[in-house]
């Protein structure tokens, strides 16, 4: 029903995918709605539509009922004070949300797309965020995600490109327990839910299917421009 979701206002997009129980969660559908999509797309125009867009340098935002799949995936993970890791952050929409469901934390965003990692920024000061990017609570930083980040462990773990395999630094600085949740795949793409319990055991299990834009290196992304 993810096509049945879109609306004319931000709100109006998160209660119409809580109608089609695309959330089901108050503190999910909370976090959503305190983050304006018409702030981190292009085409302001489709703002509210349940589909992915372009932004540009062969990157997408993924339509609204992604982001909400993996903010309820994600959710025992998303507590006060957890930290965050978005990889292919884009246009710094997960960022945001991920900020908001985890008070106290820290949200790390990272893309190999310089020009991305700036506009990101740009969209999270519009959307009311530049004290959070100021004090360090939401940092966005260039670099290959497929590495992860420094400041690991982390909680969770959101990806936000397909990855042709599961990349191993990503579940080494999963948290232990932790959970990520990925694309992987290449002609065929299926959701991932990779967790990590207290003794640092590995499980993954299949979601469901997809087809997202390739987690690739940055030569490749700047060619698909």
């Amino acid at each position: 029903m993810a096509w049945h979701s879109t609306g004319k206002t931000n709100e109006e997009l998160i209660e119409n995918m809580r109608k089609h129980e695309l959330i089901n969660s108050d503190r999910v559908a909370e976090a959503m709605k305190r983050v304006d999509r018409a702030n981190y797309v292009v085409d302001k125009r489709d703002a509210y539509m349940d589909s992915p867009q372009s932004i540009n340098y062969g990157a997408t935002i993924s339509a609204p009922h992604m982001h909400a799949h993996a903010c309820e995936n994600l959710l025992p993970f998303l507590k006060p004070g957890a930290r965050v890791l978005d990889v292919g952050c884009g246009s710094g929409y997960t960022c945001a949300v991920f900020y908001h469901l985890v008070p106290g934390g820290k949200v790390v965003g990272i893309d190999h797309i310089p020009q991305l990692v700036d506009w990101s920024v740009g969209n999270l000061k519009r959307d009311g965020l530049g004290d959070a990017v100021a004090e360090g609570a939401i940092e966005m930083i260039a670099g290959d995600g497929r590495q992860g980040e420094s400041g690991w462990p982390y909680d969770a773990i959101h990806v936000g490109a397909a990855a042709p395999t599961l990349p191993q630094p990503l579940i080494d600085q999963l948290a232990c327990p932790g959970r990520m949740f990925i694309p992987v795949g290449s002609v065929s793409q299926r959701i991932l839910q990779v967790d990590k319990d207290t003794m640092g055991n590995v499980t993954t299990t299949e979601l469901f299917d997809v087809r997202y834009v390739p987690l690739t290196d940055k030569e490749r992304q700047y060619a698909m421009t």
